[in-house]
């Protein structure tokens, strides 16, 4: 089974570097750091001059060992270096010299002269890119910053040392300048400003390297977790033989009002694609019944005249579902109905309009909230940019706010409980359209139905709603949509159980 990995922020890589000073394996670490980095190089890039940038710090060290190992394995290298600062670098620079390299001291015109010299080669070239890394804070110094201008402007392929040069560790915005890299090599967890946009956009192809160092202290300090497609398929609900409808979890679907009737029945389709054994949708709005039949017969709909009547009934005794979803198109009195459907203590899906603030309090430990970016803005009243800046701090403050789980959609989805916060994989950029919201919240409701626990279900729901759209984007493309994903719900399942 395939480990869990962990997200680290430069407050995490400090603390780590310095429990590894303490246990006097900092050079070990960074000769670690410094052979993955080679191996990236001769894997991605096996032929060719090989440039490698290196700063005066820790990443400037990792540049040095990768450069003697290269050198060793027969790659033509040159090395361009800023003033030594970090101790190890000033090691890693010696052991270099004693093999026969010398660093040149790193300019704008030896840079623009060794890129002219890797760009007159008959064989390809390849840049590492050494010069910043988690410990940096932007803006970049002006005579960094046209160092990375000329870097950019060659348009060699770059395999960058933990970050792409000029992004923040921790923060999905993208500084500029910054490195362009085609690869970027991590070590010990992935950096949020490695999967989240815009910030990814620059990071290529993501590599997570080992230190040499027990997992349990990276994890001690890690942001978050990335759990494994293995790890989530062994939470996933397991069925006897003599199951049937009545043991496979009854879900109920609130929402529905003029103008947005499909977005219940998307949650409908997500729960029946999931397992639920019966799905029943509630609603106001006297076109989603039809509509409902129409696009699902196996889904039954329930017309209220008022939503006060479905309390009414559930408040004299009447039986409740195993899971609820609600908000989904429930119109301009979401809140109220939130808070309604909130008091019945069952698990319980909150989306799309009953996403409201004044919530906070009104929730219990099986409640999963699912705010999109402006959503979850609202709630916080904060603008969206704060929450896409950095979505673990913003999930975990929604989740301080509001109790139970949170899922703050996006690309990649965040998770967080009382005891920690969690990133999803996978999806398909076709995802990007009207209904993917509904379809998720009706999967996580349906795996509620089945007995998961809140943060199980947040967390195999989005998993499994994510692979959906990996496989209905093999043949759809960008042209994908939310009733696609769900139709390609059963072979995701199939898919992530089988591996």
């Amino acid at each position: 089974m395939k480990a869990t990995e962990y997200l680290l922020d430069s407050a995490g890589v400090r603390a780590l570097d310095e429990r590894l000073a303490r246990a006097g394996l900092l050079e070990l670490a960074m000769e670690h750091a410094g052979n993955a980095v080679a191996q990236a190089v001769q894997q991605s890039f096996p032929v060719g001059r090989v440039l490698l940038l290196a700063g005066g710090g820790a990443n400037g060290g990792d540049a040095y060992v990768a450069a003697r190992l290269l050198h060793a394995w027969g790659r033509e290298i040159e090395l361009l270096a800023l003033p030594v600062r970090h101790p190890l670098t000033r090691l890693g620079r010696a052991r270099l010299k004693a093999v026969g390299i010398q660093a040149v001291p790193l300019t704008p015109a030896s840079l623009r002269r060794a890129l002219r010299a890797s760009a007159a080669q008959d064989r390809p070239s390849v840049v590492v890119d050494g010069l910043l890394g988690t410990g940096f804070t932007p803006p970049v110094r002006p005579a960094l910053a046209e160092l990375i201008e000329v870097l950019n402007a060659a348009r060699l392929p770059v395999v960058a040392i933990d970050l792409p040069s000029g992004l923040e560790a921790g923060t999905a915005t993208l500084p500029q300048p910054c490195v362009q890299a085609a690869v970027t090599v991590t070590f010990g967890g992935a950096k949020p400003a490695l999967i989240y946009g815009p910030a990814a956009h620059v990071a290529g192809a993501v590599q997570v390297a080992g230190l040499g160092v027990p997992s349990g202290w990276i994890a001690e300090r890690a942001l978050a977790e990335r759990p494994s497609d293995a790890a989530l398929a062994a939470r996933l609900p397991l069925r006897f033989p003599d199951a049937h409808k009545g043991t496979a979890g009854t879900v109920w679907i609130v929402g529905g009002h003029p103008g947005t009737v499909g977005a219940p029945v998307l949650s409908g389709l997500g729960a029946l694609r999931a397992g639920a054994g019966l799905v029943t949708l509630h609603t106001q709005e006297a076109g989603v019944p039809a509509l409902a039949v129409q696009q699902a017969p196996e889904l039954m709909a329930r017309l209220h005249r008022s939503l006060q009547d479905l309390d009414d009934t559930v408040r004299r005794g009447g039986k409740k579902p195993d899971a609820l979803a609600l908000g989904m198109g429930l119109g301009p009195d979401a809140a109220r109905w939130a808070r309604m459907a909130l008091a019945w203590e069952v698990p319980t899906v909150v989306d799309a309009d009953a996403l409201q603030p004044g919530l906070a309090g009104a929730g219990h430990e099986a409640v999963v909230w699912t705010p999109h970016p402006g959503e979850a803005a609202r709630l916080l009243e904060c603008a969206t940019p704060d929450v896409t800046r950095d979505p673990i701090s913003a999930a975990r403050r929604l989740q301080h706010l509001l109790g139970g789980v949170v899922v703050l959609k996006g690309g990649p989805t965040t998770i967080a409980d009382a005891a920690g916060v969690y990133v999803a994989r996978g999806g398909h950029p076709g995802m990007a359209s009207a209904g993917m919201g509904d379809t998720l919240s009706g999967v996580i409701a349906a795996l509620l139905g089945q007995g998961l626990s809140a943060l199980d279900a947040a967390l195999c729901g989005v998993r499994l709603h994510a692979r959906a759209g990996e496989l209905a984007g093999q043949q759809h493309g960008y042209g994908l949509s939310a009733t696609d994903v769900s139709a390609s719900l059963g072979a995701a399942w199939l898919s992530l159980t089988s591996e």
